[in-house]
């Protein structure tokens, strides 16, 4: 029940971030379910791998190069479903940080 309702709130976010971020498109809540979806099992798979093969860039940024990895995942995602897309590399950061601070903003007022 839980991944249930953090799928549909990452969804919820998808949807916010396509409103705020141009060139960052979802068509509608259904695929935003789906990206949230194959984000998670991208973020369960390929995140871990992701984050060991850059842990040198990681550390010389501070952490700031979770970003990029976060806007890798984001753009593989937009490949693997259609309805979603993301115009370019730099969208694709904004989008990681946008998602990054409302997921985080609506953690405090959730939890």
């Amino acid at each position: 029940m839980r991944f249930l309702v953090d799928l549909l709130i990452r969804a919820l976010v998808l949807l916010l971030t396509a409103s705020v971020v141009p060139g960052f498109k979802i068509t509608d809540y259904v695929t935003a379910v789906i990206v949230a979806l194959i984000l998670a099992l991208l973020n369960l798979i390929l995140k871990p791998v992701l984050i060991i093969l850059t842990l040198p860039a990681t550390i010389l940024t501070l952490g700031l190069f979770m970003f990029v990895i976060n806007a890798i995942l984001l753009l593989i995602a937009s490949r693997l479903v259609s309805g979603f897309q993301i115009e370019n590399f730099g969208t694709a950061i904004l989008a990681s940080i946008v998602i990054t601070v409302i997921s985080t903003l609506l953690n405090i007022l959730i939890r």
